[in-house]
């Protein structure tokens, strides 16, 4: 189930809320708990289990860790502190393996078999395998939830949250439907009193309609069409260079403006129940180097690989050249967190080169002469050339795009058939709206903030445009559901 589906807006959605409100206090965590587990089970019961393992486990080893403290005078015997820490480590450890060990299993099993198959037949072994035939189903937002629950075992590790007795509430922060398949990653201090106590208030409820609007209009009116131009030159051949740069802008386009909708989605409806989760992204093309990129796009998960990774890592305080190895060893995992397929990999490698050269470069990068709107469009073109190898299903793929993108590939006799697909007058609309609204627009949780009767009418209107568009479209994926 997605939020851009008629199923949740006017079925599962309503029904939540006409039972969530009108019941007590004490059950709305549960109730809630319920439902999000419904949600996530409605396409396969059978991730269910998973994440509910996940829960009882971080759960338990959370508590285990609280039961060694840091300071051996506060244990009741005269444990030393060496063995305190270690038992403290054990359990830690078992959170850490558990929810790595389910993450790998399920989203990279396929992969780890796919590459012993490629690598037996440089060598001449390819029969080795061929009769595998196990394939492992990725559960849906495993990559969000997994790193949501670790980060509360390894805070209460640190000892900077206490963990929580209530298993229901600890239940609700994982399992919470809003955020629950595409982040934001939200951390267990971030809820933690709202998990206890919260109220929603007609003002803070209004809000939270209208950004779940505007994200729902990012989606339906500029990533879908973006990503029908995306898929048209993706998979065509003969590319000339402008038809390959209007499809790998408007991959740019789909994957901002998909991810950025649904977590615009995810943010309302979490103030629709009385939670506040973190800002996801913050018009991040319209930044000027690779390094600021990274700190206005996706940034939930970008704060979690810099204070659970990079930090773990050494981060920046030790020489500069293993400040520079943290950085490309956080971007290639951050690239295989992405997607089980060696682009991934390539594509998070790009990101850390990049950000190795401008950590070198110190507070005077390689462009910083240039002036603000040149640095700008030299950092999106930088990003947008990343895009092609997140988006190619293989190295192969790639090249050629990559080939088109300068010139070096032959162009098809039949171009001028892509560009009356995917060059219309309609088409042109849409990449402008986008362009419009990433260089210029107010993101959208701001311009949500104030409330008058304009803003009201716009995203009502957005609101039934969106739901129009959607009875009629065939065509309505998302992006990040794969990871």
């Amino acid at each position: 189930m997605v939020f851009s589906s008629i199923l949740f807006l006017f079925g599962f959605l309503p029904l939540v809320l006409l039972v969530y409100f009108p019941i007590p206090s004490r059950f709305k965590n549960l109730c809630l708990t319920l439902f999000s587990y419904i949600f996530y089970g409605w396409s396969n019961p059978l991730f269910v289990p998973v994440m509910a393992a996940s829960t009882i486990i971080d759960y338990v080893c959370a508590l285990r860790i609280a039961a060694y403290p840091v300071q051996p005078s506060d244990f009741p015997s005269e444990t030393p502190a060496s063995i305190l820490a270690s038992r403290r480590r054990r359990w830690l450890i078992l959170s850490l393996c558990t929810n790595l060990g389910l993450l790998g299993f399920f989203k990279y099993f396929n992969f780890g078999i796919d590459t012993v198959k490629t690598v037996l037949a440089a060598f001449g072994h390819e029969s080795a395998l061929a009769d595998w035939t196990l394939r492992v189903t990725l559960p849906l937002g495993i990559s969000f939830y997994t790193f949501q629950s670790m980060s509360y075992t390894i805070d209460v590790y640190r000892g900077k949250v206490e963990p929580t007795r209530n298993f229901i509430d600890f239940a609700c922060f994982v399992s919470l439907f809003p955020q629950l398949v595409a982040g934001p990653i939200v951390r267990y201090a971030d809820l933690a009193q709202a998990l206890i106590r919260r109220t929603v208030t007609v003002h803070g409820f209004a809000r939270g309609v209208a950004l779940l609007s505007v994200g729902l209009a990012k989606k339906i009116i500029l990533a879908n069409p973006c990503g029908k131009i995306a898929d048209v030159v993706f998979n065509a051949q003969g590319l000339d260079v402008w038809m390959a740069w209007w499809g790998a802008v408007a991959y740019a386009f789909q994957i901002y403006f998909d991810f950025s909708g649904y977590s615009d989605m995810a943010i309302g409806l979490g103030m629709m129940f009385g939670f506040s989760f973190p800002t996801n992204f913050d018009s991040p093309y319209r930044s000027q180097s690779i390094t600021e990129f990274w700190r206005r796009w996706h940034m939930s998960l970008s704060s979690w690989l810099r204070d659970y990774l990079y930090v773990s890592l050494g981060g920046n305080r030790l020489s500069p050249m293993k400040t520079y190895r943290n950085l490309m060893l956080v971007m290639l995992l951050g690239g295989l967190w992405h997607g089980a397929a060696w682009t991934f990999v390539v594509w998070g490698g790009l990101h850390g080169l990049w950000l190795a050269v401008e950590r070198a470069a110190g507070k005077r990068p390689i462009y910083a002469a240039l002036p603000k709107p040149f640095r700008i469009g030299l950092t999106f073109f930088l990003v947008t050339l990343g895009w092609v190898m997140f988006r190619s299903p293989n190295f192969s793929h790639a090249l050629r795009y990559y080939g088109a993108l300068f010139g070096l590939s032959p162009v098809s006799e039949n171009i001028f058939l892509i560009y009356g697909m995917v060059a219309r007058p309609w088409d042109w609309l849409v990449m402008g709206i986008c362009a419009l609204i990433v260089w210029t627009a107010p993101a959208s949780r701001n311009w949500v903030m104030g409330s008058s009767p304009w803003k009201a009418v716009v995203c009502a209107g957005l609101f039934v445009f969106s739901v129009a568009i959607l009875l009629t479209q065939g065509y309505n994926p998302f992006i990040y559901f794969i990871f």
